[in-house]
């Protein structure tokens, strides 16, 4: 691996450019160099840090050949982009024509932005050639097939002009990828004649203005001799955008980190409500999520009301792990988890949606008479009150169950006819009905189904007949799952 950059992570007080050398490696070096040169003028303060990075990459064939497979180059720059990531990059430079044409497939799976080599040169062209309406290209097949140029100088403002067939086969494409084209390193006046042949035939169709689609052609620019038509120097170009970008990030899909494992068919359970809840017709219109699945996390219930090992490391590591793999936001369906987050939040980049808030103001919004709600949740929540901080927060009056019911929501749990062991009817159901009709009889007009395993023995509804009245039941975990759906919704 070739490197060249700061020994340590850049100031923050400057930029940082990240340029993706090896697409060709001489033309990503003349960007370098350009770059430097430009940004000169600028002073020492006002030049940003660079970091250019290259690496041996295979791909079979000539990827500038139309119906060339470009997935080795779509890994390699994907590659580059994210570990760039990682070293205080800004602004990430592409200098690679045929990876700009699917740019627009890598951009949704990256957090930098990578600045356009194709909006460098039609800010260029409007700016430094107004009237040039008869555009010469000269670009890879691979390129003209997949429409590159048309995408950003189409009609009706501008006319493309490209090299007739036998010019672009053995005049142009010859002079790149041949064998002693310019991407073999050999930059001998052959390379420069047969692209000279490429302008002068595209100055016979009428061209005004002159692109270059590689960003090898600079390279030999001066051995041009003088043109009707100017050839910009697209590598200068690009520089000076670069230069002068002030854009951010490109707009990519919402993803929400799942803390899972806690427990395990809680969480599919949740996943399950995250996909009923979008409203999508098709594949890609749901919401993008990101899940670490560890049931080894220890026993949140078993720490708060007992000896148990203390479970905050590795929910803090699951955390990290989901914001590190680009999630906006983290979902931890699990209510006794929750009495670990305010120690947790404050060490993150990204929000930890709150359940239990999110609970407690549903209830209000959806119930707004109801003053006394009951709480059936594992030992573990009932202890560490988190709930009934965020209740009385809200102005509503929490009940639990006396110690004999609370054993019956316990076996309910973790029996051995309890959900945890997979029992969805049975024991498990009459144990936790009859925890539901004592906190009913007790006053509670709604009862929040505390523990995410509790909705799949006794599904939430808006009202449960018990005695002669009805309470409502609520799902944390589908409420949650709304909310998390809203927040990506709203993101889109």
């Amino acid at each position: 691996m070739a490197g060249q950059g700061p020994a340590q992570a850049p100031a923050r007080d400057r930029r940082c450019f990240g340029i993706i050398g090896g697409l060709g490696p001489l033309a990503g070096a003349d960007l370098f160099v350009k770059l430097v040169r430009a940004s000169a003028s600028a002073g020492a303060a006002g030049q940003p840090a660079l970091v250019f990075e290259q690496r041996p990459f295979g791909e079979s064939g000539i990827i500038g050949e139309g119906q060339a497979d470009a997935g080795a180059r779509k890994l390699y720059v994907f590659d580059m982009i994210r570990s760039f990531e990682s070293r205080g990059v800004d602004l990430v430079l592409l200098p690679c024509f045929i990876s700009h044409t699917f740019l627009d497939e890598i951009r949704p799976e990256i957090r930098l932005p990578v600045a356009s080599i194709m909006e460098a040169l039609s800010a260029h062209v409007a700016r430094r050639h107004p009237g040039a309406v008869r555009l010469g290209v000269l670009t890879s097949d691979h390129a003209r097939h997949r429409g590159l140029f048309e995408k950003h100088f189409g009609p009706p403002r501008f006319s493309l002009i490209y090299p007739r067939a036998e010019i672009q086969r053995d005049c142009l494409m010859r002079a790149v990828y041949g064998p002693d084209g310019i991407k073999s390193g050999r930059l001998n006046p052959a390379a420069a004649a047969l692209i000279e042949r490429a302008c002068a035939d595209l100055e016979g169709q009428g061209a005004e203005l002159i692109l270059p689609g590689f960003t090898e052609i600079p390279l030999v620019l001066d051995a041009l001799g003088p043109r009707r038509a100017p050839v910009v120097d697209v590598n200068q170009v690009y520089a000076q955008h670069a230069l002068a970008y002030e854009g951010g990030a490109y707009a990519r899909a919402f993803k929400v980190g799942v803390v899972g494992g806690v427990g395990p068919a809680a969480t599919v359970d949740f996943l399950d409500k995250i996909v009923k809840n979008t409203p999508a017709g098709r594949d890609q219109e749901h919401i993008k999520l990101l899940v670490d699945h560890n049931p080894q996390i220890p026993d949140r219930t078993l720490n708060l009301v007992g000896d148990g090992p203390d479970p905050t490391v590795a929910l803090y590591s699951a955390c990290k792990k989901l914001e590190a793999g680009g999630a906006d936001a983290i979902a931890i369906p699990c209510n006794t988890a929750h009495a670990f987050v305010e120690r947790i939040q404050p060490h993150l980049g990204i929000p930890i949606v709150n359940m239990l808030h999110e609970t407690v103001e549903h209830l209000r919004a959806a119930h707004p008479g109801i003053g006394t709600a009951g709480l059936l949740a594992t030992d573990g929540t009932v202890a560490s009150r988190v709930y009934h901080r965020a209740a009385e927060a809200a102005g509503i009056s929490l009940l639990v169950p006396d110690a004999g019911h609370q054993r019956l929501v316990m076996e309910a749990i973790y029996g051995e006819k309890g959900v945890k062991a997979g029992f969805r009817e049975g024991r498990c159901r009459q144990d936790l009905l009859a925890a539901v009709e004592h906190l009913a009889r007790r006053g509670a007009r709604a009862i929040i189904l505390g523990c995410t395993e509790l909705p799949l023995i006794l599904p939430a509804s808006d009202a449960l007949d018990v005695g002669d009245h009805s309470v409502a039941l609520l799902d944390p975990s589908d409420i949650l799952a709304r909310k998390c759906v809203s927040l990506a919704l709203a993101a889109r």
